[in-house]
């Protein structure tokens, strides 16, 4: 094997790390709305309805806390502490849900699961970037991004074979052996290098830059960049939470913050609900189940095909008609559709709705520089994580409200319409005067 296939092959080994990471929250993501039927059932317990979402609230309030704080954060003492950090954290608190006796108890554990999956998004997000070539960095996101999806798909099909003998608490239980992927991050999870020369540990960053082939010099220039973008001299050093939040960025972090906000009220809503309504809809809990697995290849080839289209249109141009097409196949949902077309419309919606969220983390990634790129993920998806608080809340006032399964369906169509129309206001590229970014 030549050097160029090695470094190659190191750079791969960073995405896959980021990829196994990232998965941690696709599985969370469908665990609880596996669950949701069996956990009403539960003894002693008497969910309702409006408990139902309340809790699936509470593990998006903890994500947003997880994600808000840990994006600048992760700028401040590097991507790599981080996703240890968070990894640790979630497998702790799924163990705790699997051996909650209680609704209160199950809750509290679900609210610091959440924490501990925001605080691995944004760095592993940012760091699969900062190792891609230039020219793939929508790729390697890509690629990386897959885990999220994927994740769902491994939940569905545990699901599927665990849930009815052996009941819910199997399924928290496996996400806690995460931790076995730690000592793995250990050794052979590197730093930033962005990071590296940002804090002045040039030296690391010059021994990581030639073993990942990353070119040194355009780190440094990027950085001389970073430093002179804010005012006319390199004092005082301007990076992080500051830089995202300038009069040069804070739009765009708004406008990426309200279109992640509208589409993860779809995502979240449906993943809490999808099942429940199905059974309503007179399907069997293991159709129920299928459904949500197909929504997780769904999302797995917008994901994919999502990215190859963006490396070549820009991904403004693929989010937009991505969205619009999650809100078609809702009201084909909302229809109580034939067999084939309500595989095309759970398929489409995961299309346009898992998979346009995991493009759009690319999508921010790329857009902004490496010295605020981890505090901008986290700032945009922490309060678009407003709106998955919101989602499962809309789809119990929706049934407590008797308006009929479609209705479920319709009041989520609106927000993705309302995504692509903020997508449209974003400027294609960067502020000129930051012209150096990723974009």
């Amino acid at each position: 094997m030549n050097d160029s296939s090695e470094q190659t092959g190191s750079r791969l080994l960073v995405v896959l790390l980021c990829f196994l990471t990232i998965a941690v929250d696709g599985y969370d993501l469908i665990v609880y709305g596996a669950t949701v039927p069996r956990l009403i059932a539960e003894p002693g317990w008497a969910f309702n309805a409006n408990e139902v979402g309340m809790i699936g609230s509470w593990t998006l309030a903890g994500l947003m806390v997880g994600l808000v704080g840990a994006g600048p954060l992760a700028d401040r003492i590097g991507r790599r502490k981080l996703i240890m950090l968070g990894v640790l954290w979630f497998s702790l608190g799924a163990l705790l849900c699997a051996l909650a006796h209680s609704p209160f108890a199950f809750g509290v554990a679900r609210f610091a699961t959440g924490i501990g999956l925001g605080a691995v998004v944004p760095s592993s997000v940012a760091l699969s970037v900062e190792y891609a070539p230039r020219n793939l960095r929508q790729l390697y996101s890509a690629l990386a991004l897959t885990g999220y999806p994927i994740g769902g798909v491994i939940c569905s099909l545990l699901a599927i074979a665990l849930l009815e003998s052996h009941g819910w608490r199997v399924l928290y239980a496996a996400g806690a052996l995460y931790i076995l992927i730690l000592p793995v991050m250990y050794f052979f999870l590197p730093e930033s290098v962005n990071f590296l020369v940002d804090h002045g540990r040039k030296d690391e960053a010059r021994a990581l830059s030639s073993r990942y082939a990353i070119d040194f010099d355009e780190v440094l220039q990027e950085q001389q960049h970073a430093l002179h973008s804010h005012s006319a001299t390199p004092t005082p050093r301007v990076r992080g939470l500051t830089l995202a939040m300038s009069s040069g960025w804070r739009s765009a972090v708004l406008l990426f913050a309200l279109m992640a906000f509208c589409i993860q009220v779809v995502v979240y809503g449906l993943n809490v609900w999808l099942p429940l309504l199905m059974r309503k809809a007179g399907y069997p809990l293991g159709s129920s189940l299928q459904l949500l697995l197909v929504m997780q290849f769904g999302a797995v080839t917008g994901n994919l095909f999502g990215a190859w289209l963006s490396d070549r249109l820009g991904s403004r141009r693929v989010l937009i008609p991505f969205f619009l097409a999650c809100g078609l196949s809702l009201l084909v949902l909302g229809q109580k559709p034939s067999y084939v077309w309500l595989m095309m419309g759970v398929f489409g919606a995961g299309l346009g709705s898992i998979g346009s969220t995991t493009l759009s983390y690319g999508y921010v990634a790329t857009y902004f520089p490496a010295s605020c790129r981890a505090s901008a993920i986290g700032i945009v998806q922490g309060l678009g994580r407003i709106g998955a608080i919101l989602g499962p809340m809309i789809g119990s006032w929706v049934i407590g409200a008797n308006l009929g399964t479609q209705w479920n369906f319709y009041a989520f169509a609106v927000p993705t319409v309302l995504a692509a129309i903020v997508v449209a206001q974003i400027r294609e590229t960067a502020p000129a005067r930051m012209a150096y970014a990723d974009v």
